[in-house]
């Protein structure tokens, strides 16, 4: 059984309440049930913190044993190399996700520190985007 770690970052634990106009209405708690039911034959594992040195303890606690990571680190893509850098410590392929379209907001958002340590990104496409990097890890 493949096992893919998902692993947000600073404020997507509030994703179905916070700005339902960028972010939808869909908890991540219901993403991540459903990406379960939609792929029984993978082991999805999920956290979430606002804090960056619990996000760099959790990529490498799970970076060296998964067979693919998805990454959304929220604002801190844009501002982190220690978290770039824990991506590029661990040997797990990674796909960075943004749910909405970063280079369709303010300019800083429009730089992420995080897309040179990842396989690729997926990028506002909505919560749909989280499928579809499970998807690219496994095929």
């Amino acid at each position: 059984m493949k096992k893919i770690a998902i692993i947000n970052g600073p404020n997507l634990n509030l994703t179905g309440r916070r700005e339902p106009e960028v972010y939808g209405t869909t908890t991540m708690e219901e993403v991540i049930d459903g990406l379960r039911q939609m792929f029984p034959d993978v082991e999805i594992g999920y956290y979430q913190s606002n804090v960056e040195g619990e996000l760099i303890d959790r990529i490498h606690q799970v970076g060296f044993t998964s067979d693919g990571l998805i990454v959304n680190l929220g604002g801190y893509s844009h501002t982190s190399v220690a978290l770039r850098d824990a991506l590029l410590a661990v040997p797990a392929p990674k796909v960075e996700v943004h749910i909405s379209n970063i280079f369709a907001r303010e300019d800083y958002r429009h730089k992420s520190l995080i897309t040179s340590a990842c396989r690729g990104m997926v990028c506002g496409l909505g919560l749909q985007g989280y499928e579809l990097a499970i998807r690219a890890l496994l095929a």
